[in-house]
C-alpha cells in the first residue's frame, strides 16, 4: 500500500494489498474474465450508472477520434501498474470503455520509474492524451502544474468541469478544501487529485508495539520518552524472544517516508512537531521552522542516544520497505520489537500469528511535556489526473467523463474494489460499518487463490470520502483480515486530537506563480538540508555540541527568511 495521502486503507477483502497512502502492495488479478462475465457486470451497472452521474450516461462523443462513425474516441493514458495488474485486459478498464464509448491506448510503467517516465515523456515531447496517476506512487506537484499550465502542455479544465463533470462541481462543493487545493493562483484548474479521506492515514506517523514481549517483560505500556528508553532496552537485553541470542532489533523503520516508515517523526514529536515533509510549526498565524530550534536540538539527542545504545536500527535510515518487511517476517524468529508504521502490514505479514503481536503506542510525552503527532488532511498536493494538449475536443470531453465517473460512488466502489458479488457485496443486516450503517462488504479471497484483475485499486479511489469509507463493513475481530480496517480505526483514535491546534495546511495552499520556481527550488535545498543533518547528527557523524551552531547558521546561507517569507504570504492569501 504505500500517502497516504494519501489511503490511504485497507479493505478487508484484500489484506495482502494497500490502496491508500499509505502504504500499498500490489493488487491481485485473476487474468482476464470472460465476455459472458464482463457482459453481466456491466448489465447489473447500467441503472446505477445514470443515479451517479446526475441522471444522464455519458454520451458518446462525436467521431472524430474514433473509427467509424460514432466509434470509441482513442485516448492515449499514461499510468503506473503494479505486477499484479494488466490495465489493457483488466475488467474494470473493458467495463469504462463500453460505458464511455472510449479505447484506452495505455502507456504503463512500473511503480519505480513512474516519476522518472513521466518527466522523460514531457521533456521529449512524446506525451499522451492524459495523466492518470497514484498519489504515493507519482503525480504532478503543484510547481509542475504552474510550469506546464503556463506552457500550454497541461489544459485548463474549469470549462470541461463546468459542462461534463457534475460529480467533481459536487467535490468541489462538499469538500471546499478539494476546490482550494486544486485551483491554482491563476484561477485555472490544472488537474485534479484524489479526495482520499482515510483517517487512519491522516495520522501516518505510528509506532507499533510487540506487546507480547511487553507483557512476559512485565512491563507497562510506555506514556512518556524515558518510559520507551526503559521499554527498548529491555526489549534489547533480556531476551524476550526466548532463543538464547541477543538478536533482538528494539526498533525499527525504513528510509521511505510513505506509510509512516520513518522512525525519528514518532520520536521528534515528543520534542517538538514534524511533520516530516515541510518541518514548518505555526504560531498565531505565522509560519516558523521547528528544525533550528533548541527544542529540534533535544529531539536529536534523543534519538541519538537511542542509536548510540543500540535500540534503534541504523538500517531504519537506509533500508528499503522490502528489507523492512523481511526484518518483522524473520521465518526463525521474532526480531522487530517495534515497528515505524501507518499500520502493522507494513512491515509484518497482517493475519499472521506475528501480526497480533504489534499493538499501537499512544504518542509518546517527552521531558518539556510536548505529546503532539503527526497529521495530514485527507489530500495531497499536487494532480493525479491531467488533459494535455495533444488530446482533441473528442479526447477532453471523453478524458473529463471519465474522470467525473470515478468520482462517482459507483465508480470509486467498482474501480477500487471490483466486481460485485466478487470482490464485494450489500451489506448484511449484521454487517457493521465504521460509526455508520454499513453498505458495502468486502469478499475476503481464499488464501493462496489466483489473483484478481477485476479493479483498478489505488488508481479509482476519487470517492474516497470519509462518509464513503465509513461505510465499508469491518468485522469485530480486529485481528482477522476482515476486521483491520476496525483495527486501524481504532488504534487513530489513540492519536487524534493531539496535533498542534495550527498547523501548515500545504495541501491547499499555493505559492504564487512568480515566485513558484524559487519556492521550489528554496524548499528542495532547504529540506535536503535539514533531512542530511538530521541524518548525520543521530548517527553520530556530526556530533550535536560541536556542530549545532554551525548547522543554525547554514539556513541564513540558504535564505530561510525569504522562504518562510513566500509560504507565509501563500497561507495568508489561503485564508482570504
Amino acid at each position: 500500500m504505500d500517502q497516504a495521502h494519501v489511503t490511504h486503507s485497507i479493505p478487508a477483502a484484500a489484506m495482502r494489498r494497500e490502496a491508500s497512502p499509505e502504504t500499498r502492495a500490489p493488487h491481485r488479478r485473476r487474468g482476464r474474465r470472460t465476455a459472458l462475465a464482463l457482459a453481466a457486470l456491466s448489465m447489473s451497472m447500467s441503472g446505477l450508472l445514470a443515479a451517479c452521474t446526475g441522471g444522464e450516461s455519458p454520451a458518446a462523443p462525436n467521431q472524430r477520434d474514433g473509427g467509424a462513425a460514432g466509434g470509441p474516441v482513442q485516448l492515449s493514458v499514461f499510468s503506473p501498474q503494479d505486477a499484479n495488474t494488466d490495465l489493457k485486459t483488466n475488467t474494470y478498464s473493458k467495463l469504462l470503455e463500453q460505458k464511455l464509448n472510449i479505447q484506452f491506448n495505455w502507456q504503463v510503467v512500473p511503480y519505480d520509474a513512474a516519476k522518472e517516465k513521466r518527466q522523460i515523456a514531457l521533456s521529449s515531447g512524446d506525451y499522451p492524451d492524459v495523466f492518470l496517476m497514484i498519489p504515493w506512487v507519482d503525480q504532478f506537484s503543484q510547481t509542475d502544474m504552474l510550469r506546464y499550465g503556463k506552457q500550454g502542455v497541461l489544459l485548463p479544465l474549469n470549462d470541461l468541469i463546468d459542462k461534463y463533470a457534475p460529480n467533481v462541481k459536487k467535490m468541489m462543493q462538499d469538500k471546499p478544501y478539494f476546490k482550494s487545493s486544486i485551483t491554482a493562483p491563476d484561477g485555472n484548474i490544472y488537474g485534479l487529485t484524489q479526495v482520499v479521506e482515510c483517517y487512519h492515514c491522516s495520522y501516518p506517523s505510528k509506532l507499533w508495539l510487540n506487546t507480547k514481549w511487553l507483557k512476559q517483560l512485565g512491563l507497562e505500556m510506555p506514556k512518556t520518552t524515558d518510559d520507551f528508553r526503559k521499554v527498548l532496552q529491555a526489549f534489547k537485553t533480556k531476551d524476550p524472544n526466548g532463543n538464547g541470542k541477543a538478536d533482538e532489533i528494539p526498533l525499527s523503520g525504513a528510509n521511505n517516508a510513505s506509510g509512516g516508515r520513518h522512525v525519528l517523526p514518532f520520536l521528534m514529536n515528543a520534542f517538538i512537531y514534524d511533520d516530516d515533509t515541510t518541518y514548518f510549526i505555526m504560531k498565531d498565524g505565522k509560519v516558523d521552522m521547528a528544525a533550528n530550534k533548541p527544542e529540534w536540538k533535544q529531539g536529536l539527542a534523543y534519538a541519538r542516544s537511542l542509536v548510540k545504545d543500540g535500540l534503534i536500527d541504523t538500517g531504519a535510515f537506509t533500508q528499503n520497505s522490502d528489507a523492512y518487511k523481511q526484518l518483522g517476517d524473520k521465518a526463525d524468529a521474532q526480531l522487530l520489537g517495534a515497528g515505524a508504521a501507518m499500520h502493522p502490514g507494513i512491515f509484518v505479514t497482517t493475519g499472521t500469528e506475528r501480526d497480533k503481536d504489534y499493538n499501537p503506542l499512544p504518542p509518546l510525552t517527552g521531558p518539556g511535556g510536548a505529546h503532539n503527532t503527526l497529521w495530514r488532511y485527507g489530500d495531497v498536493a499536487g494532480a493525479t489526473f491531467a488533459i494535455t494538449n495533444k488530446a482533441s475536443e473528442d479526447k477532453q470531453i471523453a478524458a473529463m467523463k471519465l474522470i467525473d465517473y470515478l468520482f462517482s460512488e459507483e465508480g470509486t466502489t467498482l474501480g477500487y474494489f471490483g466486481e460485485k458479488g466478487v470482490s464485494w457485496k450489500d451489506a448484511g443486516p449484521d454487517d457493521e460499518g465504521l460509526g455508520v450503517k454499513g453498505k458495502i462488504t468486502p469478499i475476503a479471497q481464499a488464501p493462496n487463490s489466483p489473483p484478481l484483475n477485476n479493479k483498478w485499486g489505488a488508481l479509482a479511489q476519487y470517492y474516497n470520502t470519509a462518509e464513503y469509507r465509513a461505510t465499508w463493513t469491518a468485522a469485530k475481530d480486529i485481528y482477522t483480515a476482515e476486521g483491520y480496517e476496525r483495527r486501524l480505526f481504532e488504534a487513530t483514535k489513540l492519536y487524534e486530537g493531539n496535533q498542534p491546534k495550527e498547523v501548515y495546511p500545504y495541501w491547499s495552499v499555493w505559492v504564487d506563480t512568480a515566485v513558484a520556481d524559487e519556492a521550489a527550488m528554496l524548499r528542495q535545498n532547504i529540506t535536503d538540508y535539514i533531512e542530511q543533518n538530521m541524518l548525520q547528527f543521530v548517527t553520530g557523524t556530526k556530533d550535536l555540541d560541536k556542530d549545532w551552531d554551525a548547522y543554525v547558521s547554514g539556513f541564513n546561507n540558504l535564505n530561510l527568511p525569504r522562504y518562510l517569507q513566500i509560504y507565509q504570504e501563500a497561507y495568508a492569501k489561503s485564508m482570504k
